[in-house]
């Protein structure tokens, strides 16, 4: 059987034009992400920095509150480290805890014990479920947050009923200890004052305690203002004459017992991230889904010349990669043109034992053995597009063959 060696090139690889066009859509839609990120990131960055710094003027910085203590005679420090934490405990101290989820477990445990019975103050910012449970125990986080960020005392504390309105609305505690409870959304405070019955009293004769409050807000520059906030956090801070700022920091090296593992060292916000990318890749995915059930066959409006719609399944097939397809109507086709040409009904054209044994007959010689008939007609698939361009040429070439008087 004979073959033609000399096979086109331009029809079965797509251009660079054609790639081109294909992932533009999808290589356009990971720039703008790339370039939302980045710009997002910038704008967050400069508006964030110096988030509870007192040294800070920014204004999600403490900078303000720093500064009215300091006229009040309260000194403030920043300590970045838990050993200088632990040091700075005393009964004239005010131990402020800015980030108490940055600490790992031991290193909460490990506070929780200095400050307990040292007679000072202990001020926990905005703990979650995980950490009050470990610095303040008897204490639990709410998994829902206040929905008002402004709340009213309703409480016998003091400091709380002189300042009035603040905004504490954030995390929402409970506990069974003896507290005062304060500032309270759905039946739950906000702001809360644990008296350590271990605790000597300070030289002011104020006794040791844990105050645990649930947002951050009275503490910032741009919100020191509004409401009772100033008031209040100058009575939660100012009560000792020494005023501890903790800031942990990367130089706060943890335990080298305590092992963490890849997923506790991300931010939350890079997990949310990588979420979003694989529910953009799923859409992405069936955006570009275009075979989503089977082909409805539908009447042309209009006469199509055979070699135009020929041409344009060629290229569906060549799109899809569905070289088994292309192969299949190839080799169907030269079956039911060859079985009448060899005397076998058109009905049969599709059987081996029929169509084969008549072929080689016709044929003679090494044109008609049988198996390379059966695997030129009845085939695998080819693996890739040249041998698909290879399978045409032969099959044209059978064809001419049994028509040759």
């Amino acid at each position: 059987m004979t073959t033609e060696a000399t096979l086109p090139t331009t029809a079965a690889s797509p251009t660079a034009r054609q790639v081109w066009t294909r992932a533009r859509g999808i290589a356009l839609a990971l720039v703008l992400l790339l370039v939302g990120a980045v710009a997002i990131a910038v704008v967050r960055s400069d508006a964030r920095h110096g988030e509870l710094d007192p040294r800070s003027a920014d204004p999600y910085g403490s900078r303000a509150v720093a500064e009215l203590l300091a006229d009040r005679g309260v000194s403030t420090r920043v300590v970045t480290t838990l050993a200088e934490a632990r040091a700075a405990t005393g009964p004239d101290t005010t131990l402020l805890v800015a980030v108490p989820d940055l600490l790992t477990e031991r290193q909460q445990t490990g506070l929780h014990s200095a400050t307990t019975g040292s007679g000072g103050r202990t001020v926990l910012v905005a703990p979650g479920g995980a950490a009050v449970e470990r610095l303040a125990p008897g204490v639990t986080a709410d998994p829902a947050l206040s929905v008002d960020s402004t709340l009213a005392p309703a409480c016998d504390l003091p400091a709380a009923r002189r300042a009035g309105s603040a905004d504490t609305g954030g995390i929402r505690y409970s506990t069974h200890l003896e507290a005062d409870a304060c500032y309270p959304s759905r039946r739950l405070a906000t702001l809360l004052r644990i008296p350590d019955p271990s605790a000597k009293a300070s030289a002011e004769g104020a006794p040791g305690d844990t105050v645990v409050l649930g947002a951050r807000d009275i503490l910032f520059n741009n919100h020191l203002d509004e409401h009772g906030n100033a008031s209040l956090a100058l009575q939660l801070l100012g009560s000792r004459d020494h005023l501890v700022w903790y800031l942990p920091s990367l130089s706060d090296l943890p335990d080298p017992d305590d092992e963490r593992g890849f997923f506790d060292l991300l931010p939350s916000g890079w997990l949310w991230g990588t979420l979003q990318l694989f529910i953009a890749a799923a859409l992405a995915a069936l955006w570009r889904a275009r075979r989503l059930g089977p082909l409805v066959p539908e009447k042309l409006p209009v006469a199509i010349r055979a070699s135009e719609t020929v041409e344009g399944r060629a290229r569906l097939y060549r799109k899809a990669n569905a070289r088994d397809r292309a192969a299949t109507a190839l080799r169907s086709a030269t079956r039911t043109r060859l079985a009448p040409l060899v005397g076998v009904p058109v009905a049969q054209a599709d059987s081996p034992e029929s169509l084969l044994p008549a072929l080689s007959a016709h044929l003679h010689g090494a044109h008609g053995d049988g198996q390379t008939l059966h695997t030129l007609l009845f085939g695998p698939p080819p693996g890739d597009d040249a041998a698909l361009i290879a399978l045409a040429d032969q099959l044209d070439a059978l064809e001419r063959e049994v028509r040759r008087p």
